[in-house]
């Protein structure tokens, strides 16, 4: 196998044989295809798309380029959530703690910020302590004991992945069906859960800008697992908004614990019920979708959520006790005032624009080797529909000084329209694909 030879034949829009992208896939994580070859591909793929068969190829190729767990012996059944990710959208750390609380065994691999959009792991790191990168033994007892551990990928969990999600996220690449599928799907079927909820965002905040694509990217995904003997299902969701009212990986963690304890936005709250009900209908332990929200919302009004999550950070070596006293995590050092300029209705709050906002003042990545800065963000962001004064705060921006939250000032202005009358409401929830197989 020659690498430019395959290049060339997805540059023309020609189909690659199972047998060519295993071996481009094994030569990429062996080292014998360079990053350079690998992001000509990717280029090329996001250019000319897969065939059905091919992403499924490639898919099965990530999967078993390393590792591939097995759970068979767990005493809980095993159910998982994936997002395509959002800006604001923290859903995972709330929701994994919650699931468990109901008896499912959690083990959510999950990643860094790519693009614009926020990494759990990221999130999760800013709990002192907080070790995403546990030994596959660590895994597992700590599922058995409490019923959910997020991670990291290990070098020998889809390795394939772990290199080009990096790459992925500085080459121009992100936004393409074969490429987001197989990442996802090559990750999550190497995890092992037999069930798995996709949450598919649609929008300008979200890497399917249109509904048409998010529902596509929905369906490839839905049809790959189920052909690997998967119970799937996904949610289409609104993402031409921010999930709740902050954006950064502190204050993120900061809004998740608020949603634990019954103080959190409606609409991470719902979006949170939403997916754990669908988790627990897969693993079995709710027979529709009514009674499985109302265990979601149960172990909310119980404390049960909250007491799995402290649970989980302590197994993970973090501070527990983060989730009553929040002081623990290190603020921001400086913040300013973001006001509005006029009297009105909020009518729309440009994701994309907070996104970048959160990249630019260190919340994010721009090369795959940059650090991130835990601390800064975003936090009491207006929602679409709120009405607002002349002076009122429309959001918060938290920085590492006082030049970068000015050099940003005048983009979140930006990102905020206030009008005279009230825009016509929008849906969190677009559409319900999949179901118990």
């Amino acid at each position: 196998m020659v690498p430019q030879w395959i290049i060339e034949k997805k540059r023309d829009g020609r189909e690659i044989a199972d047998k060519e992208l295993k071996e481009f896939i094994d030569g990429f994580v062996n080292n014998s295809i360079p990053d350079y070859q690998m992001a000509a591909f990717a280029m090329a793929v996001f250019f000319k798309g897969m065939s059905f068969d091919e992403v499924t190829a490639m898919t099965d190729a990530m999967m078993r380029s390393g590792d591939v767990l097995d759970w068979s012996g767990l005493s809980r059944p095993t159910v998982d959530k994936h997002s395509t990710g959002g800006i604001g959208d923290k859903i995972s750390i709330p929701l994994a703690p919650l699931v468990a609380a109901s008896g499912a065994a959690v083990p959510m691999i999950s990643g860094r910020g790519l693009g614009i959009t926020g990494g759990t792991l990221d999130k999760l790191e800013s709990i002192p302590g907080y070790n995403t990168q546990l030994g596959t033994d660590e895994f597992r007892n700590v599922l058995e004991k409490i019923g959910c551990s997020i991670i990291g990928q290990t070098s020998r969990l889809a390795p394939a992945d772990k290199k080009l999600y990096a790459l992925r996220d500085v080459t121009g690449t992100v936004q393409s069906i074969p490429l987001i599928a197989s990442s996802i799907m090559s990750k999550k079927l190497a995890e092992g859960a037999k069930g798995l909820v996709l949450d598919v965002k649609c929008g300008v905040g979200a890497f399917m800008k249109e509904e048409v694509d998010a529902k596509k990217l929905a369906e490839t995904m839905i049809q790959i697992g189920r052909n690997m003997g998967r119970s799937m299902s996904a949610l289409l969701t609104d993402m031409n908004q921010p999930l709740g009212r902050t954006v950064g990986h502190t204050l993120e963690i900061k809004e998740s614990i608020d949603v634990l304890a019954g103080k959190g936005p409606k609409d991470v709250t719902d979006l949170t019920v939403e997916l754990g009900a669908e988790m627990l209908i897969l693993a079995d332990i709710c027979k529709n979708i009514e009674e499985g929200r109302e265990a979601m919302r149960s172990n909310i009004a119980t404390g049960a959520g909250l007491e799995t999550f402290a649970k989980m950070i302590e197994a993970h070596g973090g501070n527990p006790g983060v989730v009553e006293d929040f002081s623990i995590v290190t603020p921001a050092p400086h913040c300013i005032d973001v006001t509005s300029d006029e009297n009105g209705i909020i009518s729309n709050v440009d994701a994309e624009s907070i996104g970048r906002i959160t990249l630019l003042l260190g919340g994010g990545r721009k090369l795959s080797s940059d650090s991130v800065d835990h601390s800064v963000g975003i936090d009491r962001l207006v929602k679409v529909g709120e009405k607002v004064d002349k002076g009122d705060l429309v959001m918060r921006l938290h920085a590492r000084n006082k030049a970068e939250a000015e050099s940003v000032l005048q983009l979140a202005k930006n990102a905020v329209v206030v009008s005279d009358n009230a825009p016509a409401e929008k849906p969190l929830f677009i559409a319900r694909l999949g179901g118990k197989n």
